[in-house]
């Protein structure tokens, strides 16, 4: 019997390597080892008590960033996972206490949180660096950031507050000087009426950028934090001023013009319906002794009633023309608008070269100028100008009898092709 065994030792020996050769070839072709990178792994802390338990905290240098981790193995069980079946863990217990490096590690889970045998994982970078500084806290009021919450259409935005108004926020000395504002974030559409919202707790840094907070604590408890935001009506109303005073002798006031003409402003159902247009007294404009046109440029917040504000707090300034004229004379302001155009080309299409309104300076009697109105009595001809090119035009101005104008306005205009001629 042994020696049926040992007879052809070694060729029974090569065999059975050659087989072991070709089983593993056949297993590698039917399941091969193949390997997959994931990317935006993100990496926890464990064993933090290594340094908290000192009084200490830490933080990682510079931004916290993900980790990519590659996962080698047979290609059945690489196709049974996916980036949420790796955990990346940065182990405090493991740091180099001269560098502070802390090693990363990865490792594949299954389902139920256990490891996957058959599988490795590789981190790139193996390691990050931290610092350890002393615990520090501080108190910061919370602003509310409300850009993007849209109101329906006729109300606006009015008093928003975050609940609770400040906070205590606890981290490391350094991150918690970097910290400039404190905001509370909120989000919502189509709002009409008083509401709460849900905030998001956001940090800004000195740069203006969004902070980390992995490493901070602060006191909202489970309650977290909130807004509460005012809803508003909204309206447009005309301005009415008045002037007081008389012009130097010889001189007449004609008119008042304002830019803008109306104002929006916001407030309650009642507030609002208690205003038609926002007064300012004739006190506020005294045109004693002038001898000609006056420019006042006026902040119209004091003259708003009691509840009611602008809608855009950067529109309160508002321009005040007082047109004051010699005795037989009137100004009169023309929109290019206004001017009505004869004889353009089919062919052409006109625009003007400036929107700027044209002054007209007329002489009469002064029962003539007092109703003097040439909104459709400014035309242009042209009859003469049948090719592209920018040309200055005279404006005829139609005028009643006992009233002339001092000078024969022109208007510049711009003749194109129309598209398709």
């Amino acid at each position: 019997m042994k020696i049926k065994i040992t007879r052809n030792f070694g060729l029974k020996m090569a065999a059975f390597i050659f087989s072991i050769f070709l089983w593993l070839i056949v297993i590698n072709i039917s399941d091969p080892v193949d390997s997959v990178t994931y990317t935006n792994i993100p990496v926890s802390f464990i064993n933090e008590e290594v340094v908290t338990n000192k009084g200490k905290t830490y933080d990682v240098v510079g931004d916290a960033q993900p980790v990519r981790v590659t996962v080698s193995g047979t290609r059945s069980l690489i196709s049974r996972i996916s980036s949420s079946n790796i955990v990346a863990t940065a182990d405090l217990s493991q740091m180099e206490a001269n560098t502070y490096l802390v090693p990363i590690n990865a490792e594949v889970r299954g389902g139920e949180g256990r490891a996957t045998t058959g599988l490795t994982a590789e981190v790139t970078p193996r390691n990050l660096q931290i610092k350890i500084e002393d615990i520090t806290k501080n108190t910061f009021p919370i602003s509310v950031s409300t850009t993007n919450v849209v109101p329906r259409d006729g109300y606006v935005v009015g008093e928003v507050t975050a609940n609770p108004e400040k906070i205590e926020i606890r981290g490391t000395e350094s991150t918690i000087r970097n910290i400039q504002q404190v905001v509370a974030r909120v989000t919502a559409a189509g709002l009409s009426e008083d509401t709460v919202l849900d905030a998001e707790l956001v940090l800004i840094d000195g740069n203006g950028n969004s902070m980390d907070q992995s490493q901070l604590t602060n006191n909202l408890g489970e309650r977290g934090l909130s807004v509460n935001v005012q809803m508003l009506r909204k309206k447009s109303v005309p301005l009415h001023f008045s002037v007081s005073g008389e012009p130097a002798e010889g001189f007449l006031y004609t008119d008042l013009t304002t830019e803008p003409s109306q104002i929006e402003i916001c407030g309650t159902r009642e507030a609002l319906d208690a205003v038609s247009a926002i007064e300012v007294p004739g006190s506020e404009i005294n045109i004693s002794g002038l001898r000609g046109r006056k420019e006042i440029t006026m902040d119209i917040q004091p003259y708003l009633p009691e509840g009611v504000k602008l809608v855009e707090e950067t529109a309160k300034n508002v321009v005040v023309n007082v047109m004051i004229e010699q005795e037989g004379v009137k100004t009169i302001e023309l929109p290019v608008g206004a001017i009505q155009i004869n004889n353009l080309r089919e062919d052409l299409k006109l625009s003007f070269e400036s929107e700027m309104d044209i002054e007209l300076r007329f002489t009469g009697r002064e029962e003539k100028l007092a109703v003097l109105d040439i909104r459709y009595a400014a035309s242009i001809d042209l009859k003469n100008y049948k090719t592209p090119g920018t040309y200055e035009v005279p404006v005829i101005i139609e005028t009643p009898e006992d009233v002339e104008l001092t000078k024969n306005p022109t208007v510049k205009i711009i003749l194109t092709e129309k598209d398709g001629g």
